[in-house]
């Protein structure tokens, strides 16, 4: 006997619609996956890569962690990155945060959360470094910027790993995309940060160091 059988009975329901309505699509997925996107994103199950931007499986190469970090010691986030970059060959790389995020709220409480607070160091000292600037918001508004800092500093993490910038410079095509997602409205929101070379990844640093020192 199953054990979650609800889950089964899901899957069995799934499949069959979707072939229902692309006839052959597992047969094909099974021969390969050329997606041109990795997803780089937060565990929260609130955030389904795959539907929040319509996608069918084999189109989005995903990656999650908690709160959508890009550890340059991570090596499960660094070999996701070498297959999607160097194997599959992806266009563009996502990296999408969600407002009201658990992990980048316990990186602002002066508190200690336990074996998280060493996954969360990166997004505790961005917050530190941004403090003075968001004591002037309330609480909601001062978590919101905090979640699209650390989306900016995460895009910034990716251009530097050694992965992307190899691919720079064989000229590969490969952008790197700041988003953020709403789970409240289910709104996906650019940040208005896009990043295809150097130049334009130096001007973004220089406008994170910026706003920390303003």
């Amino acid at each position: 006997m199953k054990s979650l059988p609800d889950l089964f009975s899901n899957n069995e329901k799934w499949r069959h619609e979707i072939e229902e309505r692309h006839p052959g699509f597992f047969k094909a997925l099974g021969a390969q996956q050329n997606p041109e996107y990795l997803w780089i994103g937060c565990a929260d199950s609130r955030v389904p890569a795959n539907e929040v931007v319509g996608m069918m499986p084999g189109e989005l190469f995903v990656h999650r962690n908690v709160a959508n970090l890009v550890n340059h010691t991570d090596l499960n986030l660094l070999s996701v990155l070498q297959f999607a970059v160097d194997v599959l060959k992806v266009k563009h790389i996502m990296v999408v945060g969600h407002y009201g995020c658990g992990g980048v709220k316990a990186s602002m409480e002066d508190e200690p959360h336990g074996l998280i607070d060493n996954w969360l160091r990166q997004v505790r000292e961005l917050y530190l470094r941004n403090r003075k600037n968001l004591a002037g918001l309330d609480d909601q508004a001062r978590l919101d910027k905090m979640c699209e800092l650390n989306v900016a500093r995460q895009v910034i993490n990716v251009s530097n790993t050694t992965v992307v910038q190899e691919a720079w410079r064989r000229d590969q095509a490969l952008t790197i995309h700041g988003w953020i997602y709403g789970i409240g409205d289910g709104h996906l929101r650019d940040l208005d940060i896009q990043i295809q070379d150097n130049s334009e990844l130096r001007t973004l640093e220089t406008e994170e160091y910026d706003s920390c020192s303003g």
